[in-house]
């Protein structure tokens, strides 16, 4: 007998898509996986409702060990925010049913993001030039100053190619 039909018969077949759910309860090991996983995923959400967005978003939970949770911030000044916010937020992690009776605060430093790039945008010279005629008509204003200081700088930029 094949394997292909031993696997068939118990309602697992490789070539098609499994969903990750019943996957995980297809063993005890991937079975305490998927609890943990839904725990911390519960805990993210009451998390989320619990704090400000800018700490929300910078801030990620650890497993629950002898009552002890352990938040990881972003960085110091979140952290220390977490500090001064623990023992409302404590409360209100054990009203919601949380077996929690300390908190553990660490910083886990998040990779740094890209930086914008630069500007890349051009101004073609009719543009510029036309920019120029509309600083002209208007009456001196900080608005006509900064009118003509950007005509004046893409037209330069026009003439330097």
């Amino acid at each position: 007998m094949s394997r292909l039909s031993t696997n068939s018969r118990l309602g697992f077949d490789p070539r098609r898509p499994q969903a990750v759910a019943d996957v995980l309860d297809r063993t005890d090991a991937f079975r305490a996986l998927r609890v943990g996983v839904e725990q911390v995923a519960a805990l993210q959400r009451d998390l989320a409702s619990l704090l400000p967005d800018y700490l929300a978003s910078n801030v990620e939970p650890g497993f629950i060990k002898d009552g002890v949770l352990a938040l990881f911030a972003a960085h110091n000044a979140l952290a220390a925010r977490l500090r001064h916010i623990e023992p409302r937020l404590l409360a209100d992690l054990q009203q919601r049913g949380w077996a929690v009776n300390a908190l553990k605060i660490r910083v886990r430093p998040q990779p740094m993001k890209e930086s914008a790039p630069p500007k890349q945008a051009r101004m073609s010279a009719a543009g510029a030039s036309a920019l120029q005629e509309l600083a002209e008509t208007l009456e001196p204003s900080p608005l006509q100053e900064a009118l003509a200081r950007m005509a004046s700088r893409h037209q330069a930029r026009g003439q330097k190619k």
